[in-house]
Formats: C-alpha cells, structure tokens, sequence
C-alpha cells in the first residue's frame, strides 16, 4: 500500500506493497514499516467493496506465501503491530491519533493477508507462515515464540482494554474483525470443528482469564450501537497550528477516517452499506455469537457460553458468589432496550433466544418487565412477514415466544396490555386489540402460511404448543382473534376430509394399475393432520375448562361454526375432547332456543354471558393442563453453527467469502 495509495488498483502497483511481498527480509526497525503503513487506503463497509479489495489481495498474497519461509516479512509485519499495541491504550489517553491509525493501518494488512492464507492453508499451514523469520547465519533463536498466539492475545486484550472512542472506533472493529476472520476456519469444513489451533488459543491459552471481560466487552459493544465517527473528528486537536505532525499525517489519514462514513475503496453509497450504519455493533453480536456457539473441548467447558449464561444485572446487590466461572454483570435494562429496537435482525434475534434459553438471570428479568410488548410485538412482525424471512429467523423467532409462553404471568400480562393501530397487521384493521390477542392471530397466521407452502411439521409444533401454553389464560380475546381460531379449525377439517377422501380412492387403486404404482403415503398425511385437529380441540377445551366466563368472543364463534364439530363427535382419536365441547355447545345451544328465534347478536351475546356463569364446571371432564417446554435438540451444534457462520457469511461488515470452498453452508456442491 505505502503512502500514495488510496485505489485498489494501486495495490499491484505499490513499490511497499511489492518490498513486503518479496523475497528480501526487512528488519523489524527499518524505516520501510513506517511508510508502509502510512496509506489513505479506506477499508470496504460492504460486500461488494469487499469482493474487490480481495480479488486484488489474492495474487499479492500468494506471492508473499511463495516467498515468507525466505523472508519471514509477514512474522514482521505481525510484529510490527505488536510493538505499537502495548502503546495503545497510553496513545488513546494522549489522543495521538497518528499511532493509533498506523497501528489500524498495519491490522488492517494482516487481516487482507490472513483472509487468503486462511483460504489457501490449513491451520498447521498457517502456524508456520507466523514462525517465519530473518536470522542472521550462525544465530539461533534463544526464545521459542508462539506469534500466531501473542497476535490473538493481543487482540483480545485490545478489545478489552482499550477504550471506545471516535478516534479507537476503526481499531476495536478492526480487532473484533479479524478474529472473525480466524476463527472462519470453520467456514471451509462441513464438520463442526471441535479442536484447533485458534480454539485452544482463546478457550484454554493466556485468553482464558480475560473470557469474562471480552464477552462482557462484546455485549456493551452492541448494546451502544454507536455510529462510525464522522471524518471531522480527525486530528482537530492538531489543526491550530500545523507543523510536521500535522503536515505529514492530514495528507495519509483523511481517507482512513471515512473508512465507513464514505464507503472506502472507491465505491458508490448503496442500500448495502445503508443497512450496516453500525459496523462495530454489528460486528461485535457476530463475534459474541460465534465465540457462544464453540463447542465443548474434550476436558473443558466453552468458557465463553458460560458467560454467556451466568452474567448478572448490575443492580443485582446479592452477595452470594456465582459457582459459575467467568461471571461479571451487566446493565439490563440498557441490554433489554437494545435487543428491543434491533429485533429485525437474525443475529439479535438470535442473541435473545440464546440469553431467554441458556441465562436464568436474564430471562427472569425480561419476564419481569411491564412493558413486554417492546419485545414481543417486533418478534410478531418477524412471524407476519413469515415469507420474506429465511426458516431460521422464523424458527428463532417462534421459539422465543414458545419459551416465553412456559411462563403464566406472561400469559396472563399480554392480555392486559392494549395496543392502537398496529400499522404492519394489513389483513384487517385492528383499532384496538390485546397484545395477547394480536400474539394468536399471528401464530395462526404462520401455521395456515405453514399449510399452504412449507408443511414443515417442525413449525407446526411450535406454534402449536405456544397456542397450547397460552390457552388456559386466555382472556377477553379479540372478536376477530376468536373467529381465526375456529377457522384454523376449519381449514383442518376441510383438509382432513380431503386428505380421508385421497385415501380412500387410494386403496380402491385406479382402474388398471398394476401393483407397482407408487401411492402418496396419505396414511402418514392423515396421522399428522389428526394430530394436529387433536391439539387444537385441546387448546380450545384447555380455554373453556379454566376461563369459560371470560372468553364470550370465541363462545360466540364456536356456536356459530357448531357443525364443523359434529364429524370429530365419534371419531376414536377425539372421543374423549369432545365430550366437554358437546357439553358446552349443547347448554349454550339449549339457552339460545329458550331465548326465542331471530336473535340478534347483541341478543345472543347476552344470552352467552349469562349462560357462561351459570355452567356448572363440575360437568366438565378434566384433562391434564396442556403445558409445553423447549428443549434443544441433542447436538443443538450441528444447527447454530451452520447458522451462525451464514450470518457472519451474509451480514459481517466489509467481509466477503467466495462461495467455492465453503462446505459449511453446502456451498461447494458441484
């Protein structure tokens, strides 16, 4: 790169550049490393941005492979970083903006390095490419050094240590990108990795005691949602009066603190780049999250899913010790707020399942809070707009409300909290709805989009057993939520008796077939819908057996639709369920004649709240409480790690991966 060049296509053409990538060493104290990393060059915010700076990178660094165990110039560069870091956190107090951009400069080399060699080389591979290095003949090497580690060392304690300011900003993500880029080994596997280099490096090396701190870290990042600096904040502490410092250093760093603010690399403002106004946020939920999803060592625990998973609110004054390694705390409140406002995301949508799921502490306190609808509603938009969101974000989405819906209080609150105009709910114009209400309707909604297009019988489940979880403290529902649930019944029927229907013309066997035709499996079709009409009159019985009095909408809607029941009446799979919805629909039914003919509907619903009353409980048959719980599947690895890395794939800030070789994410198949 060297102090011209601010192009990509200048990189070939760069005589530093060409020095570093030769086959002649540079000691670590020429004056070469200096100018080196002295460059306007601004790094990409977006993906395509990143695709050239990489495809430009790619022929300079395999030359520098070709020729490293020669000149051991990439063990000096490495080195030369190091030096500067033990120096950063005194350069941040005295604002030298200088050092800190040179020590990003030379961060910013070794990543566009280390991406290619870790796509050229394997991890041993990798190690050798660090131990390279220049020894006068007849000297010997007193120290063994471990580069490759003293780098991601340094790394995290840099993170750590140094503080988040306008002119640290491009450093920390810089930091937080690269070990990204090391850990992106797992790219290239299909396998889950379960060992490495890197991964002993950070869950069992010099990094283990700073865990807690770099999660913690990780997490304020993200919870801060700071933008990139504007480009004006640069070096204002030096433009009163000039002098060398600011002569030399105006001219090489305008470029480098536009580094997300303008784009970098040449390129044009597009909605990518609108999409990522958070760059360090963002990168940092990538980073936590990668990091959460290692899996255990042989011997150890991952240290940094334990923190995930035992931190504390700061406002927590229990004295009691955690048993737990690597605990710290944290400010909720800030943290539940950021994970309201960025729900449209995979990534914090997948940050709050990991925190509801594995940290007791702070699933406790989201549950505790009065204003749920912050969370849940953008939850409930993610589940709306079902087709326009990849299966996982659906998934994540749903499971957060099926663990949410374990929780009575819950059940109970959302049906207290009353929502106005809720804009993105376009089917029909709710002026006025509960926000557990709404929660139905949407559920609903995804199991009918469910029947129609996907059939995943996964989702299904979900969304049945937060329906399921919730139906014993329905209350006052919605008249429109009320009809959709007796719909979703009869759309089950329908589809029932189509699919009985299939069947039996099936079995009858097409007038001259021979006995190798190959049927659709309608059995296996029929036993899923079955159970699914199953659960669904248990939810409604569920509601009717614990909260009768106070649901007059779906009463009504029942009655109303009372022959779709009469089929299910001497079915063997819903004898026993049935028996209390005849029960209810018959003395409901019994009242309506009494009251006379030409009832209007003001007149039937009075006839229902009267009658709701006046039901006699004990003729009702008890059935278990319908309670369901999440639980991962064994292996959960085997689907977050995949899921994470195509996060990091689609959505890591000026990161970009050619899809050949990518075995993880079924990339590379012919």
């Amino acid at each position: 790169m060297g102090a011209n060049t601010s192009q990509v296509s200048d990189l070939s053409e760069s005589q530093s550049i060409r020095t570093l990538i030769g086959p002649d060493a540079i000691s670590e104290n020429e004056p070469f490393w200096n100018q080196l990393i002295s460059f306007t060059f601004s790094s990409p915010t977006c993906s395509a941005d990143a695709r050239l700076l990489e495809e430009a990178v790619i022929p300079l660094a395999k030359t520098l492979i070709q020729n490293n165990h020669r000149s051991g110039n990439f063990g000096a560069l490495v080195r030369v970083f190091l030096s500067r870091t033990k120096e950063l956190k005194i350069s941040t107090e005295c604002q030298d903006q200088l050092f800190i951009w040179q020590a990003h400069n030379a961060l910013f080399l070794v990543r566009c390095l280390l991406k290619v060699f870790i796509r050229e080389m394997n991890e041993e591979e990798l190690h050798l490419q660090f131990s390279y290095q220049e020894r006068p003949p007849g000297t010997y090497d007193s120290i063994c050094e471990d580069l490759l580690e003293e780098l991601v060392c340094n790394l995290v304690h840099l993170i750590v240590e140094v503080p988040l300011l306008d002119i640290t900003y491009n450093i920390l993500f810089e930091a937080v990108t690269i070990l990204l880029v090391l850990l992106s080994y797992q790219l290239f596997h299909k396998e889950v990795l379960r060992e490495g280099l890197i991964y002993g490096y950070l869950t069992r090396g010099r990094c283990l005691s700073l865990t807690s701190r770099l999660v913690k870290t990780l997490l304020y990042n993200f919870i801060r949602q700071e933008k990139c600096p504007a480009a004006t904040h640069v070096l204002q502490t030096q433009s009163d009066g000039g002098g060398l410092l600011y002569g030399l250093a105006s001219g090489v760093a305008s470029g480098l603190w536009s580094v997300f603010t303008l784009g970098g690399v040449g390129s044009r403002p597009g909605a990518e780049q609108d999409q990522n106004p958070l760059p360090l946020s963002n990168q940092s939920l990538l980073l936590l999250l990668v990091l959460a999803n290692l899996t255990d060592g042989p011997d150890c625990p991952n240290p940094y899913r334990q923190a995930v998973t035992c931190f504390k609110n700061t406002q927590d004054s229990s004295s009691i010790p955690s048993p737990q390694p690597h605990t710290f705390q944290i400010n909720f409140n800030s943290l539940y707020t950021a994970l309201c406002e960025q729900q449209k995301s995979d990534q914090v949508t997948l940050l709050l399942y990991t925190l509801l799921h594995q940290n007791n502490n702070m699933r406790t306190y989201i549950l505790s809070r009065t204003d749920m609808e912050n969370l849940v509603l953008p939850i409930l938009e993610i589940l709306y707009h079902v087709e326009e969101r990849n299966s996982h974000h659906v998934y994540m989405a749903l499971i957060i409300l099926l663990i949410l819906t374990e929780d009575d209080t819950f059940n109970r609150s959302i049906h207290e909290v009353m929502l106005k105009n809720i804009s993105w709910y376009t089917e029909r114009v709710l002026t006025e709805i509960s926000l557990g209400s709404l929660l139905i309707l949407v559920v609903i909604r995804t199991i009918q989009f469910n029947m129609t297009r996907t059939r995943d019988k996964y989702l299904h489940t979900n969304c049945l057993a937060a329906l399921a979880n919730m139906s014993a403290q329905f209350r006052n529902l919605h008249q429109y939520a009320a009809q959709r649930i007796i719909s979703l019944f009869a759309l089950l029927s329908k589809k029932h008796n189509k699919v009985l229907e299939q069947a039996t013309q099936s079995l009858r066997g097409p007038l001259g077939a021979d006995d190798t035709t190959v049927l659709p499996d309608y059995a296996q079709d029929l036993n899923v819908i079955e159970e699914v009409i199953r659960m669904m009159l248990e939810i409604i019985n569920s509601c009717l057996s614990n909260s009768l009095h106070h649901n007059p909408n779906l009463l009504y809607a029942l009655l109303y639709k009372r022959e779709l029941f009469e089929q299910f009446r001497s079915h063997p799979s819903f004898q026993d369920i049935m028996q209390n919805l005849d029960t209810v629909i018959g003395f409901f039914s019994q009242r309506l004649e009494q009251a006379g003919s030409d009832l209007s509907v003001e007149r039937v619903q009075e006839v229902i709240q009267k009658g709701a009353t006046a039901l006699p409980k004990e003729r009702l048959k008890k059935f278990p409480e319908l309670k369901f719980k999440y639980v991962e599947e064994e292996q959960p690895e085997d689907f977050f790690i995949p899921y994470v890395w195509s996060l990091v794939f689609n959505s890591g800030v000026g990161l970009y991966w050619d899809s050949q070789g990518i075995e993880l994410l079924g990339m590379d198949s012919p």
